[in-house]
């Protein structure tokens, strides 16, 4: 087994990956704010990787303000590095998103920074580009609806389970470090106006759903499909509307 420490473990992928890594067989250590872990601060961050194996960072901030964006991941991935270097970690495994270098803005912005610093360090690193998680929807209904309207970008995404995505970072973290692996996606292209109306009729909630382009270049690559998988993709099992049953099935829904 694979001493493993997962940044960002008590997120939404990363809780998954911890799951996986520890059914796998694997040690592993969590390294969030909720176990006493500052990722931004290099401080002491080496103690916490002492006899770890890899790291996989599946850390992330909830903005789409580009300069905060850039700033978290910058300060993350550098401090992760760094106390990697100490530790002798001998592999980084990052979570990144399909179309990040091509439309490096807003929230995306951040991971294409992130991925230029790992390709720019030296060490030894895998990054995993995938679409969209399912509870992306939520989280853009999450924003107050506008006169009981919900705006909704024009997009095109191809969501996928988070619980895939951490299942393939496992993978990842056992093998040898690859450079970009290949994508993974969800496995169906959907429209994001689509997913929103049927999450709110399925959870309960009121009020249309309209469709609201994105200016720039990150706009036009959500309408034209930039930011779904190659051909050659991977494709995750659950669909969108299996997620959706499971979700009305929890308690509180």
């Amino acid at each position: 087994p694979l001493t493993i420490a997962v940044a960002g473990g008590t997120g939404v992928v990363g809780r998954h990956v911890v799951a996986a890594a520890t059914a796998a067989g694997h040690p592993v250590r969590v390294l969030a704010r909720a176990t006493g872990v500052d990722l931004r601060s290099p401080e002491h961050l080496a103690d916490h990787l002492a006899g770890v194996d890899v790291v996989v960072d599946a850390s992330g901030i909830s903005t789409l303000d580009e300069d905060a964006s850039v700033a978290f991941f910058e300060s993350v991935t550098s401090s992760l590095l760094r106390a990697e270097a100490e530790a002798d970690v001998r592999h980084h495994v990052a979570l990144s998103i399909v179309g990040a270098a091509a439309a490096p803005s807003g929230y995306y912005a951040g991971k294409a920074r992130q991925e230029r610093l790992l390709q720019e360090s030296g060490a030894a690193w895998t990054i995993l580009r995938t679409t969209q998680f399912h509870e992306f929807v939520a989280q853009v209904l999450q924003r107050p609806p506008l006169l009981g309207v919900h705006l909704v970008p024009s997009m095109r995404t191809q969501p996928v389970a988070a619980a895939e995505v951490a299942d393939e970072l496992v993978r990842l973290a056992e093998r040898e470090p690859a450079g970009f692996a290949t994508d993974l996606g969800g496995p169906a292209a959907e429209k994001l106006t689509d997913l929103a109306r049927r999450y709110l009729a399925a959870t309960g909630g009121r009020g249309p759903v309209v469709p609201v382009p994105v200016p720039g270049p990150m706009g036009r690559a959500m309408r034209s499909g930039g930011l779904l998988p190659g051909p050659g993709a991977l494709r995750g099992r659950q669909t969108f509307d299996e997620w959706l049953r499971a979700v009305r099935s929890s308690p509180g829904v």
